[in-house]
């Protein structure tokens, strides 16, 4: 008898962690997940990119502890690879004599990719450079693709943004197959109907791209919400005042849509979520014909959210708002959660994963970490919440900026080395809207956050602590420990 259970892990990109609980967006297959298994509402990424929130997720580390900041396939990228003594969840499962297998989209190391980490690798998206994988080619475009692009003014086309030298982009649109997402299930599938009766516990990650931008879906898909009404609220109209001057140059990309066309992308973006609740559907399906259904972890996780077009804004980056962070997580378990249909409002960390599935098969990793396992809230067993405050660590999605965030269900201090820091009564003002940094009655509050935000650095080793007079430009600094 088969002593570990199988673990599948389902990650999209860029799914915002409110797209299961709206109830204007079909999700079928994911909310009977939920209905009979364990969703943590308030679930966050440590970096609003993909390359560092993945590793985060396969280590149970912060950036600052496994190396990766940024994309590691663009030209500019301050890291391409984690850090040489970095362990991945992976290289303990195998130890326990775990089958693993990988489809879909890596992006965690440049020069590593699934197979070098314990997995047998099926369709692989977004892996190391050698084995020629156009996505890397795409995302680190040469000067070639410059040369012919015109740049006199022209009308736009609905869902461009127009940016005069730069190749065209289309913010939504109606694709078949949109990422190749298909493919990735598809090989995962195969792979699956080999293992129904295989009395060896398996781990396979099912990695899709979906529904990261731009917004491009089956047409069946977005047929669902042809009837559908968008309303538009004070978050879509974020004045930004006192908020950082980048956020400003975003939404002023974003502005170029008119209103209809913000709430067609958002309806563009729901229809994306659907199809990816569809291909979740399909990997379920299967799952229902193995013997050892109910002994199968089912995880579902997002690398990162989006902003949906709140505050003026899309996709993902140094706007440090909820959207970009806030993740779905979502375990189905029939013999390992205790009182199924549970939701958990404790705040919880992607890098809480790792630990996680090996508190599972009663093993630890090797390095220091932040994550914390769940496991005690699967068998409903945690009294205290996991995590008092949770914290984010980005320099940057190529656009360099370091930028740092503490917050508990209260508050929120982020510390933007390159500009404007922002204070948010999250119990007040929930949507993030008014930036109270700059209130004198703020002061002690700020004192606070800041020093649990050093707290965390000097717990990660974070190097952000250099007092040079141009660089040390916290409002408090680490001195105030």
């Amino acid at each position: 008898m088969q002593k570990n259970p199988n673990v599948l892990v389902f990650m999209t990109d860029q799914q915002r962690g409110d797209s299961v609980y709206d109830a204007r967006i079909l999700m079928p297959n994911t909310r009977k997940l939920m209905q009979d298994g364990l969703a943590f509402t308030e679930s966050y990424c440590p970096a609003p990119h993909c390359c560092p929130s993945r590793a985060s997720f396969f280590t149970g580390q912060y950036p600052t502890q496994h190396g990766v900041w940024n994309n590691v396939c663009v030209q500019n990228a301050l890291s391409r690879r984690l850090n040489p003594e970095t362990e991945l969840f992976s290289h303990q499962l195998k130890k326990q004599g775990y089958q693993q297998f990988f489809a879909g989209k890596w992006h965690v190391c440049y020069d590593t990719g699934p197979e070098d980490h314990g997995f047998e690798e099926l369709y692989v998206t977004c892996n190391k450079e050698s084995k020629n994988d156009p996505t890397n080619r795409s995302m680190s475009p040469s000067w070639e693709i410059y040369k012919n692009i015109p740049t006199e003014s022209r009308d736009r086309y609905e869902g461009e943004i127009l940016r005069p030298g730069y190749p065209n982009y289309i913010h939504y649109g109606v694709t078949e197959n949109p990422f190749n997402d298909e493919d990735v299930v598809d090989s995962a599938l195969v792979k699956l109907k080999t293992l129904r009766e295989s009395d060896t516990p398996w781990m396979m990650y099912i990695g899709t791209l979906g529904p990261h931008d731009p917004y491009f879906v089956p047409q069946a898909f977005l047929d669902l919400y042809e009837n559908v009404e968008v309303e538009l609220s004070d978050i879509h109209y974020d004045s930004m005042d006192k908020k950082p001057v980048y956020n400003k140059k975003i939404k002023t990309l974003f502005d170029q849509l008119s209103i209809d066309e913000k709430k067609q992308a958002i309806k563009h973006y729901w229809a994306f979520c659907t199809y990816e609740d569809h291909l979740i559907g399909l990997v379920i399906d299967e799952l229902k014909c193995h013997d050892n259904f109910d002994d199968t972890l089912i995880l579902l996780v997002s690398d990162h959210g989006d902003y949906n077009g709140e505050h003026g804004l899309w996709c993902k980056g140094l706007p440090a708002y909820k959207g970009a962070y806030h993740i779905p997580t979502i375990a189905h378990w029939p013999n390992g959660i205790s009182d199924p249909g549970r939701t958990i409002s404790d705040l919880i960390s992607l890098a809480d994963i790792a630990p996680t599935l090996l508190d599972i098969v009663d093993c630890k990793m090797t390095q220091p970490i932040v994550g914390k396992s769940l496991l005690p809230y699967f068998y409903n067993q945690q009294k205290q919440p996991l995590h008092p405050f949770l914290h984010t660590q980005t320099n940057g999605n190529e656009i360099y900026g370091i930028q740092r965030s503490v917050f508990n269900k209260e508050w929120k201090l982020v510390f933007n080395t390159f500009d404007n820091d922002e204070l948010y009564d999250l119990k007040n003002d929930p949507n993030e809207l008014n930036n109270l940094i700059d209130e004198e009655s703020s002061l002690p509050i700020i004192e606070t956050l800041y020093k649990e935000l050093w707290k965390f650095a000097k717990d990660t080793n974070d190097t952000i602590i250099n007092p040079y007079i141009l660089v040390g430009l916290a409002k408090f600094g680490p001195a105030i420990l």
